[in-house]
């Protein structure tokens, strides 16, 4: 694929950001990237681990007349760094967000006079870890990417945002911000905040750390791993989907309940049922 953009700028170097970074960089090693992130030490790793060319603070000249700016940070800080940014930046520089909540950010940016050279996506992607140790080029190839509000982005936007999902191997597709956040409270956030306190309450009644690593097994492991994920990221992303994911736990609280009571008076023939129930996930997630 031809090279569009000759300079990019890396907001947060862990995960998300420092594989974008690297998956360019093998694509095109004469990009330059610039990376920005408040941890001085992440700063330093991404420079040290070639994710990045040169660390830059945030409103140097360069990072502002970037082609391209990639927010990979906490939604909070996306929500309220972006109007700035867009007010700042150059009229050819395109924004690209990838926070795992939507609507907040793009409401906040809605009037924005330069809103048309933001692009609202969400690559559905990612592991447990965090750091800039924890990036790698391949980790967006065959996952799918988000984009919300896509005609709120102008052409050029657009074509740059397409040109950056198509090179680390994404498949777009489209929603509204809202309903982005909805079905994600149900199908990720959810599942991340039952990971993290499914963790908690074994450290809470398992106080030997021994036996819990001699007798967990590939169930609990795959079923806690979302727990060891960075709390600084999920804290803000459970914070502004609380609306949504409130909801969510309702329900996921009242089925817990109803297992529970059926398990205290023994109705084995009803927690055969639920289970039953359950196992048709496999329709869906085969």
């Amino acid at each position: 694929m031809k090279q569009m953009i000759n300079s990019i700028s890396v907001f947060g170097l862990g995960l998300i950001g420092g594989s974008f970074a690297l998956a360019v960089k093998n694509k095109f090693p004469d990009i330059n990237i610039y990376g920005v992130d408040q941890n001085p030490d992440h700063a330093a790793k991404a420079l040290e681990l070639n994710l990045i060319n040169e660390i830059k603070s945030a409103d140097d000249k360069e990072v502002l007349e970037s082609d391209l700016i990639i927010l990979a940070i906490p939604v909070s800080a996306i929500y309220d760094l972006l109007p700035a940014l867009l007010s700042n930046i150059s009229e050819n520089t395109v924004i690209i967000d990838g926070g795992s909540t939507k609507a907040g950010i793009c409401h906040n940016v809605g009037q924005h006079p330069k809103r048309a050279q933001y692009v609202a996506a969400h690559p559905i992607a990612g592991t447990e870890y965090s750091g800039p140790e924890a990036a790698f080029p391949k980790l967006f190839e065959g996952k799918k990417n988000i984009i919300c509000e896509y005609d709120l982005s102008s052409e050029k936007a657009k074509s740059y945002a397409n040109w950056l999902f198509e090179i680390v191997g994404m498949k777009n597709i489209f929603m509204d911000a809202e309903n982005h956040d909805k079905h994600l409270a149900y199908v990720s956030h959810l599942s991340h905040i039952s990971s993290f306190m499914l963790g908690l309450t074994v450290l809470n009644i398992e106080k030997d750390e021994e036996n819990i690593l001699n007798l967990a097994g590939s169930g609990f492991a795959s079923t806690v791993r979302l727990a060891k994920s960075s709390p600084e990221m999920w804290a803000p992303i459970f914070q502004q989907n609380k609306s949504h994911l409130s909801k969510a736990l309702d329900e996921y609280i009242l089925q817990l309940q109803h297992f529970q009571k059926q398990l205290a008076e023994g109705n084995s023939a009803e927690l055969k049922s639920l289970m039953h129930k359950a196992n048709e996930i496999r329709k869906v997630l085969k």
